[in-house]
């Protein structure tokens, strides 16, 4: 390990009690997309004791920010999710993502005149819902950083998982009610979801290994001997791209307008605005950040299966060079993401295990990239041809 590894090191752990401190804090008090007041405001001031310049409120989101230090020519981003799942809190280890960013973010600071670095931590709200980096790229937050990062906790340590596109629709079926006693008069909007239901399942053995169509009947009639006038479905799909994504959406379209036609009843469809984009990793980031994770004692078997969910953090990855690397927590596979017990986790032991390796290998890896000229300039020019 080179001198300004080994004070990046120190540096590090040095920071290391408060900035896990600041991930129990997040855990103990999860917020929703879009919600994250509390959240933003702890990662903000743990930043700005740290030497950052904040901008807060960037693409007109209450919650994002832009925290910099150092005016090297690389810039290097650091992205800290923040919100966290209904009736579950941190189930995601999004506490822990943000940590661990602020914690390589802090170690990195006070050396980024000696590597010509600017390194910035993007606070990115709604992840889980909604998008939020989508909506930062649109609107240029993200223009003029060279390379982004973040790693995410699960049951593996992967490198480069497979993260897919998706994309979310809700369908509304409108009927016509009446008394159970007397159906003859009435259009079942909530037997729609059933026919359609019904259609999805036997498309599915036509669609290609890997597409996932997720839905569930979130309104469809609140007493039994009434007929509900109207029922509500939200569908999501996953496929390797959006524009597969896409095109799966117009055969599983026509499942739900099967649903209208045998029940005589209405639908529309909205589109939600959450849009997850297929994730590009950086060749060269890839590799260096498991050589650092290595180090620190991590291990990458070569797992068979590599599938995993959507992220928009694909959508900075279209636009910027980035990688999303996973390390794990050691639990039992029905403990993984989404869980009440991963949330638990992700405020104890495991949590705070993936804090220190995740923040670690990320402030190495930065170390490393702006010391290497050939990287960072391919970076670069990645960058701006991005």
């Amino acid at each position: 390990m080179t001198g300004i590894e080994q004070r990046v090191e120190r540096t590090f752990e040095q920071n290391l009690d408060s900035v896990l401190e600041l991930s129990h804090r997040i855990n103990a008090n999860p917020e929703l997309a879009f919600e994250e007041h509390a959240t933003s405001a702890a990662l903000v001031a743990a930043l700005e004791s740290g030497g950052f310049s904040v901008e807060k409120g960037v693409a007109g989101l209450p919650t994002a920010f832009v925290a910099s230090a150092g005016s090297g020519g690389f810039v290097f981003g650091l992205c800290a999710e923040m919100d966290a799942l209904p009736g579950i809190g941190h189930g995601c280890g999004h506490n822990v993502i943000a940590a661990s960013a602020v914690g390589a973010a802090l170690a990195l600071a006070p050396y980024a005149g000696e590597l010509g670095l600017t390194i910035r931590v993007f606070g990115t709200p709604a992840e889980e819902r909604g998008t939020g980096k989508e909506i930062m790229v649109n609107e240029g937050v993200f223009d003029g950083t060279h390379a982004a990062m973040m790693v995410h906790p699960t049951l593996k340590d992967v490198v480069v998982p497979h993260l897919r596109a998706s994309r979310s629709w809700q369908v509304t079926y409108t009927g016509v009610g009446g008394h159970a006693s007397r159906p003859w008069s009435a259009l079942n909007a909530g037997d729609a979801t059933v026919v359609a239901q019904t259609a999805i399942g036997l498309l599915r053995q036509q669609l290609r290994d890997g597409i996932r169509v997720h839905h569930i009947v979130k309104e469809a009639g609140a007493a039994v001997n009434v007929i509900p006038d109207h029922a509500v479905v939200d569908c999501m799909i996953r496929a390797d791209t959006i524009d597969e994504v896409d095109e799966v959406w117009e055969r599983v379209r026509r499942c739900f307008e099967a649903g209208a036609v045998a029940t005589g009843t209405g639908v529309e469809y909205t589109a939600l605005p959450s849009i997850y984009r297929e994730f590009r990793h950086d060749p060269d980031l890839a590799p260096l950040f498991e050589k650092h994770a290595k180090l620190v004692g991590r291990t990458f078997p070569d797992y068979p299966d590599k599938m995993f969910g959507s992220t928009d953090m694909g959508n900075v990855s279209l636009r910027v060079p980035a990688i999303h690397p996973m390390l794990s927590f050691d639990l039992p596979p029905e403990d993984g993401n989404h869980t009440a017990a991963f949330a638990l986790a992700a405020g104890g032991p495991e949590g705070d295990r993936f804090v220190r390796d995740a923040g670690l290998a990320m402030a190495l890896t930065v170390v490393e990239v702006a010391r290497s000229g050939q990287t960072r300039e391919r970076l670069i020019a990645r960058a701006q041809g991005g």
